[in-house]
C-alpha cells in the first residue's frame, strides 16, 4: 500500500536539533573517559621523564657535559664519561642494522609472494616465535656458540682477508661488538620480517598484476612495484627494530665483553648504554647511580631521535607515493 506523505503536515518525531543534543549528551561520559585516560598516559610518561632527570641531575651538575664528551668510564669511583659507550651502542646497532634490514626484507618477500601457500603460515609462526625468545637465550647462544665459532673460523678468516687492518685487525677474542651486532641483527629480525609482511600483504593485487600483465618478471615487480608501494610500513618497521636493537641489556652485556673503550676495529670489546646500565645499576651508590640515570637519559633521547627521525622520512614518503 503506497503512502501518502501531507506536505501541509507537520513531520513527526522529534526535532532533528534534539535529537543530536541528545546524541551528544548520552556520548558525553564516553568522551570523558578517553581523555581521562589519555592525560593519565601523558602524565605517566611526564612523570617518568622527570624521575630519570632528577636521578640524573647530581652526576649532570658534577660532571656537565663531560658524562657525554669523556673518554674514560671507570665504574665505581668514576671518571664517568659515556662517549666510548655511545659510539659503541651506534656500532653495534649499525651492525644489526646491516645484516637484518636486507635478510628482513628478503625474507618478508619470499613468506608474502614466493613460498608456497601452505608452508607460509607455519613459516610466519615460526618467525613469531624468534621474536618470544628471551633475550638472555640468545646471549647464552652467543655464549656457547657464537663466541667459539669466531674465534676458531670467522676471525681468522676476516683477518687474513684484509691483511690484518682495519676493520678486522686486534687481538681475536670472540668477545666484540662484531659479535654483538650479529646477535642483535638475530634478535631484530623477527621484528622487521612480521612487521614488513604485514605491510606487503596490504599491497593492492591490482598494482601487482598490472605490472606483471605489462611484462615485467616477478623480480621485477617485487623490486620496483611491491617495496615501493610499501616503503612507509617498510620504514616504520626497520625503526622498531632499531628501537629494541639500542635498547638491548642482557644479551649484548653477555657477547660485547664489558669494556668502556672506544673501539679500534669490529674485533674490539665495549660496552653500550643499556649494558652498563643493566649490570653496574644493581651495586651503585652516590653519584654513581645519577651517572647510569644519565646513561638512561641519553639512551632515551637517541631512541627518541631515531623515531623522529622514522616518522620525518615516513611523512616524505607518503607524501611522495
Amino acid at each position: 500500500m503506497p503512502i501518502v506523505v501531507d506536505a501541509d503536515r507537520p513531520a513527526q518525531g522529534p526535532d532533528v536539533a534534539e535529537r543530536i543534543h541528545r546524541s551528544a549528551t548520552s556520548d558525553r561520559p564516553f568522551r570523558y573517559t578517553l581523555r581521562a585516560v589519555a592525560a593519565l598516559f601523558g602524565a605517566v610518561v611526564v612523570l617518568f621523564a622527570w624521575s630519570i632527570v632528577k636521578t640524573a641531575w647530581p652526576a649532570i651538575r658534577t660532571y656537565g657535559f663531560h658524562l657525554v664528551t669523556g673518554s674514560t668510564w671507570v665504574a665505581g669511583g668514576g671518571p664517568y664519561g659515556a662517549l666510548p659507550l655511545i659510539v659503541d651502542t651506534l656500532s653495534t646497532t649499525c651492525i644489526a642494522l646491516l645484516f637484518a634490514i636486507p635478510v628482513g626484507l628478503a625474507t618478508a618477500l619470499s613468506l608474502q609472494f614466493i613460498v608456497p601457500q601452505r608452508l607460509r603460515a607455519p613459516s610466519a609462526s615460526l618467525v613469531e616465535l624468534l621474536a618470544a625468545v628471551p633475550s638472555v637465550v640468545y646471549g647464552l647462544w652467543g655464549i656457547a656458540v657464537m663466541v667459539p665459532f669466531f674465534i676458531k673460523t670467522l676471525e681468522p678468516f676476516l683477518s687474513h682477508v684484509t691483511g690484518g687492518h682495519w676493520p678486522f685487525s686486534g687481538p681475536q677474542q670472540g668477545f666484540s661488538i662484531l659479535l654483538a651486532g650479529v646477535v642483535l641483527a638475530i634478535m631484530i629480525l623477527p621484528t622487521i620480517v612480521a612487521v614488513s609482511r604485514d605491510v606487503l600483504a596490504t599491497v593492492p593485487t591490482d598494482l601487482i598484476e598490472g605490472a606483471l600483465s605489462l611484462g615485467a618478471t616477478r623480480s621485477q615487480v617485487l623490486l620496483r612495484v611491491v617495496l615501493p608501494s610499501a616503503r612507509t610500513g617498510i620504514l616504520g618497521a626497520i625503526a622498531l627494530g632499531t628501537g629494541r636493537a639500542l635498547g638491548e641489556t642482557i644479551a649484548v652485556a653477555m657477547v660485547i665483553g664489558s669494556n668502556a673503550q672506544i673501539p679500534h676495529s669490529l674485533f674490539s670489546s665495549g660496552a653500550t648504554l643499556a649494558s652498563v646500565i643493566a649490570v653496574e645499576f644493581g651495586n651503585s651508590v652516590g653519584t654513581e647511580g645519577g651517572a647510569l640515570a644519565a646513561l638512561a637519559l641519553m639512551l632515551m633521547i637517541i631512541t627518541g631521535a631515531v623515531n623522529f627521525g622514522a616518522r620525518a622520512l615516513t611523512r616524505r614518503a607518503g607524501a611522495h607515493a
